[in-house]
Order: structure tokens, then sequence, then C-alpha cells
């Protein structure tokens, strides 16, 4: 059985191109607001009160979204890690999302804001050891200068082909292995 927490949901757009992966709340949601129809289902259910709805792994929106090329991209941590590839931007060994953690490269105590530019990817280890410090107090240095990235993040950033779930194959365009 599935940790709830890491159930998620391809959503595809009317064309049944690859959009993105949202949470299995968000994949409720649009199915609720009859936004879009579910091609595939995880094993999991969520329940409520008095009902229970098996989750769903693949939507496909029911009206077609062009796509927003000219946009910022949303800062959040899938994003974050996304950008920094997975990887202690302190140590450089790369991590599952779950053994993450975001870091201020400015401390948040010391007024460093939570953007692109002051937020990095980084074990817990790192986080720990650099503490209440900048990486320079901390001698740590980064590997890479946070930026804000001006693409959009693709479907093979978001989710590694070993552990693609068996009913996404045939709408993403995976490489042969």
């Amino acid at each position: 059985m599935q940790h709830m927490a890491s159930v998620r949901s391809l959503l595809l757009n009317a064309s049944y191109e690859p959009m993105r992966i949202v949470s299995w709340q968000k994949a409720l949601v649009l199915w609720f607001q009859d936004k879009v129809e579910i091609l595939e289902y995880h094993s999991a259910f969520a329940r409520s009160v008095h009902l229970r709805f098996k989750l769903p792994s693949v939507l496909r929106l029911k009206n077609y979204v062009r796509p927003r090329l000219n946009h910022a991209v949303r800062f959040c941590r899938e994003n974050v890690y996304i950008r920094d590839n997975y990887t202690c931007q302190y140590c450089g060994t790369k991590f599952s999302a779950k053994q993450l953690t975001l870091d201020h490269v400015v401390p948040a105590s010391q007024n460093g804001p939570k953007n692109w530019t002051n937020v990095v990817s980084a074990c817990r280890d790192c986080n720990q050891r650099k503490a209440n410090r900048t990486p320079r107090t901390a001698n740590m240095p980064l590997l890479n200068e946070p930026r804000a990235p001006s693409w959009l993040p693709t479907l093979e950033l978001e989710i590694s082909e070993d552990h693609v779930p068996p009913d996404w194959a045939p709408y993403l365009r995976l490489k042969a292995g």
C-alpha cells in the first residue's frame, strides 16, 4: 500500500499531453470541480466520514489549456528541488525529495528572503551543520549560485524514469532504456 503523502497524479491536457504532476488532493479537487476526467486510478483510497474515493492516478483536463511559455516559474519546494536537480547544494550528493530540505542561504532569522535567489536544496546533515549561518561563516560554499529559473520544469525532471508508476508510462514519452 502506498503512503498517502507519496500518492501523486499525472495531469494531462485535453490533448493528452502531460502537463504536470499534482497531489492526490489537487486531483480530487479538479475532479469534484468537474474539470477533469479520470483515466487511471491508484489502488489507494481517500476516506471521508461517509464516503471513500479511489485516488486518481492519471487525469485529463476536459478543456484544452494553452501552455504559457513566458511566465515566471512558481517558487515552491518541488521546483527548487527540480532546479537543483535533487542535489544538496553543499555536499553535492543527490537525494530523493523526502531526504531533502530547503535551506535559506542568508538565514530567515537574519531577514533572508524566501525566494529563488536565497533558497537552495540541502540534505538534512548539511542543513543542520550550516545551522543559522551564511555559507561563508559556516565555511560551506554553495555548488551553484541560486537563481530564478527562466524555464518551466519538465515532467522528465519531476520524475525519475525508474519510479514512474506503470499506468503513467503510456502517457509519457519516455526514452528507451
